[in-house]
C-alpha cells in the first residue's frame, strides 16, 4: 500500500534562468529543452516498441504482500520467462490509481476488485476483466472474541469501524439487514485505514472490510483473537476479491494468454511448495519477513484461482444484479462489457 512510481531515466543538465546565453535569438536553454524533449520522445517510442513485444507492466492494488504470491512465484521461478515475458510489478501511490492508469494506457494490467470494476465501467473507464487472482471474497466483519458480541444481532447500538467506500457501506448494510438490523440501529464510524488499531483501542466495537487472511491473523498474533462474520454467509453474493483488468482496446493483446499460462503454472507450484516459495519471497522482500506475513502466505493459498483464465458468468451476473438493485450502478450492461474469457496458452 506504499507508492512505487514508474519513471523515465534521463540525463538532466542543471541550469538557471539567470545564466541564459543568447545565440541568434534562440537561447541555449531552449536548445536544451528541445533536445531533452526529443530524447524523451525517443525513450517513449523505444519503450512502447518493447512493451509491444515481451514486456508487461502490472500495477498491484496495494503494496507487495502474500495476496500477490502467484505473481512473485511466476517471476522468481521463471514461469514468466518461459513465456518470453519480462514482467514489472509496481505498487500504487493510491489504491484507486491502477485501473485509471491502465484506462489511460500508462500500464498494461492492473489488479482491482470485482465490485469496483462494475463501478469503474459505469463511470466510463474502458476496462475489462481478463483474469482472476483471488476468486473468493476475503473481506469480513470482525469483533474481539473475548467481547460481548457473538452474533451480528449483538451489534445493536454498537460502533462499527469502516474505511469508506460505497461497496463497504453496502456490504455492512446488507449483512445487518440479513440479521434484522438497519444502519440506523448501529453507529458506523469512518476510521479510514486504522481498522485494527480502532478495534484494539476500543474506539469501535467491530470493524468491517478487514481481510480474513491478514488483519484477522494480526489480531491473533497480538493476543486478541477475532470472531468473524463472512459477507457471503450474510446476504452478499459471492464475488472475486482480486481480478486483472486491461484496457478494452488491448483485449486481443497476444501477451495476455501467455501471462495467464505462466500464472496458472505459478499457482500450481505455489500450492505444492508453499514453504519454498515463501522463503524466496522473504529473501526478495526482507521488510516483509515476519510471522504475520508468513502466516498470511499460508492463509492465502486456498483463495488463489487454480486457473486464472476461468470465468463464472452466472456468479458475475448475480453480483452485477446485486449492485444494480442496491443503486451502486444504474444499469447492468451485458457481461462482455465487464469481462472477457481468454484461454491460457497451451503448454
Amino acid at each position: 500500500m506504499r507508492p512505487t512510481r514508474l519513471t523515465l531515466e534521463k540525463r538532466v543538465v542543471p541550469y538557471s534562468k539567470h545564466h541564459v546565453i543568447k545565440n541568434g535569438g534562440i537561447t541555449i536553454m531552449k536548445k536544451m529543452f528541445y533536445t531533452e524533449m526529443l530524447l524523451i520522445l525517443c525513450c517513449i517510442i523505444n519503450m512502447n516498441i518493447a512493451w509491444a513485444a515481451d514486456n508487461l507492466v502490472i500495477l498491484l492494488d496495494w503494496f507487495a504482500n502474500p495476496g500477490h504470491a502467484p505473481l512473485f512465484v511466476a517471476k522468481t521461478h521463471g514461469f514468466f520467462k518461459a513465456e518470453n515475458l519480462n514482467v514489472t510489478l509496481l505498487g500504487p501511490a493510491d489504491p484507486a490509481d491502477p485501473p485509471k492508469l491502465v484506462a489511460a494506457g500508462k500500464a498494461d494490467i492492473a489488479i482491482t476488485y470485482e465490485p469496483h470494476l462494475f463501478e469503474q465501467v459505469a463511470r466510463g473507464l474502458p476496462l475489462v476483466r481478463m483474469g482472476t487472482l483471488i476468486d473468493k471474497p476475503l473481506s469480513c466483519l470482525a469483533v474481539l472474541r473475548n467481547g460481548p458480541i457473538y452474533t451480528i444481532t449483538d451489534l445493536t447500538h454498537k460502533r462499527i469501524g469502516y474505511s469508506g467506500g460505497d461497496v463497504t457501506h453496502l456490504t455492512l448494510k446488507t449483512m445487518l439487514e440479513r440479521n434484522h438490523l438497519t444502519l440506523h440501529e448501529v453507529q458506523p464510524i469512518n476510521v479510514h485505514y486504522n481498522l485494527t488499531q480502532a478495534l484494539l483501542s476500543k474506539q469501535v466495537d467491530a470493524i468491517t472490510g478487514v481481510m480474513r487472511t491478514f488483519e484477522v491473523i494480526q489480531l491473533d498474533l497480538l493476543g486478541q483473537p477475532a470472531r468473524i462474520f463472512l459477507p457471503e454467509k450474510n446476504g452478499i453474493p459471492t464475488y472475486s476479491e482480486l481480478i486483472f483488468v486491461v484496457n478494452k482496446t488491448h483485449q486481443q493483446d497476444p501477451r495476455l494468454p501467455r501471462f495467464l499460462s505462466a500464472l496458472k503454472q505459478a499457482v500450481m507450484y505455489l500450492k505444492k511448495h508453499p514453504e519454498e516459495t515463501w522463503n524466496d519471497f522473504a529473501k526478495t522482500h526482507p521488510e516483509l519477513n515476519n510471522e504475520l506475513n508468513h502466516k498470511a502466505w499460508y492463509a492465502s493459498l486456498p483463495y488463489f484461482a487454480d486457473d486464472p483464465a476461468s470465468f463464472n458468468p452466472s456468479e458475475w451476473q448475480r453480483f452485477g444484479e446485486f449492485m444494480q438493485k442496491n443503486g451502486l450502478i444504474k444499469t447492468l450492461k451485458p457481461l462482455e462489457e465487464y469481462a472477457i474469457i481468454l484461454n491460457s496458452r497451451a503448454n
